[in-house]
């Protein structure tokens, strides 16, 4: 029998509380009336309500659902989800990775970065959430009640430190989470998401299903950004062979036997030379597997538009 009571957090003040990994295992999860507090959920879970806290700081593992922030303010979150939902919050800083487009509501003040994270369980419990670490619209937020002349929501500097918005637990019994802020070791990319592009030029690499995928887009990531390249977006998803003749376009038929085996994982770089650098360095590290790289900077601009419009009617964007 579950007791509502272990998946609760109620009426806190100066506390610092959590849940270690697999205590949750993909329950619901609500924490209210909390002030002072820094809550951290180190497991992944169903949906979580988060309403009526003050001055928090809050760490949200992997959310299948949905998680709803209500009467909130001045709080400071990590947060991993499929849907993120704001109303009558004020002042809140988000790390954000979501699968679909965040919504907020009647909420001021709000500045969001890209989720960055690491401790060894959270791989797994991306996957026991739903979830792809390559799909993350952090920066695409949706304001559902605007006001004209006014900017409810924006973006942290990319300058930012993690830890000096959620500090990591100080309790002994959450310091035994093996925790990391550091940006190359996040689970999720790092993304520049809506942030403007340093450059006209950006280029599309595809990898295929098959075991290494992940690790296989991770290595070029690693690669690219080593070489100055900027990570704009990454996505993970289903293709037809339809969607392939439109993406592909040429080079369609080399890729559509491919297709079966599962989701494709695509990523956009951007910089002078992202095109030139992106196909040298897929030559160098990945001679033995199949991936799509934009053959030219005058193509590339197109098989970006091509590939993420055909994602975001996917995803339902």
């Amino acid at each position: 029998q579950i007791d509502p009571k272990d998946y609760t957090f109620s009426g806190l003040k100066n506390e610092t509380v959590g849940r270690l990994p697999g205590k949750v295992a993909g329950q619901q999860f609500v924490i209210q009336d909390c002030e002072n507090c820094s809550i951290y959920i180190f497991d992944h879970s169903a949906t979580i309500t988060i309403d009526d806290c003050v001055n928090c700081q809050i760490f949200l593992g992997p959310i299948k659902g949905s998680v709803f922030f209500r009467d909130c303010k001045d709080c400071k979150c990590i947060v991993a989800c499929q849907q993120f939902r704001t109303r009558d919050c004020r002042k809140l800083e988000v790390f954000l990775c979501c699968a679909t487009q965040p919504i907020i509501e009647s909420s001021t003040g709000m500045k969001f970065g890209c989720f960055q994270y690491y401790y060894p369980e959270l791989a797994l419990q991306f996957k026991d959430a739903g979830l792809s670490i390559f799909n993350n619209t952090w920066s695409n937020i949706h304001d559902f009640t605007p006001v004209s002349g006014e900017n409810n929501w924006g973006l942290l500097p990319e300058t930012v430190v993690v830890q000096d918005y959620v500090p990591l637990p100080s309790s002994e019994e959450l310091k035994a989470v093996r925790i990391s802020t550091d940006a190359t070791k996040s689970i999720i990319p790092i993304t520049r998401g809506r942030r403007q592009k340093s450059s006209e030029e950006s280029c599309l690499a595809v990898f295929f299903a098959g075991d290494y995928t992940t690790a296989n887009a991770r290595k070029l990531i690693d690669e690219m950004t080593g070489k100055g390249f900027q990570l704009v977006q990454t996505k993970e998803v289903l293709m037809k062979a339809e969607d392939a003749h439109r993406v592909f376009q040429q080079h369609a038929s080399e890729f559509i036997p491919l297709l079966e085996k599962g989701p494709v994982v695509a990523l956009e770089f951007n910089g002078d030379g992202a095109v030139e650098g992106c196909q040298s360095t897929i030559n160098e590290v990945f001679s033995g597997t199949k991936v799509f790289v934009s053959e030219s900077k005058a193509s590339a601009s197109q098989d970006v538009d091509n590939f993420y419009n055909f994602a975001d009617m996917q995803m339902g964007m």
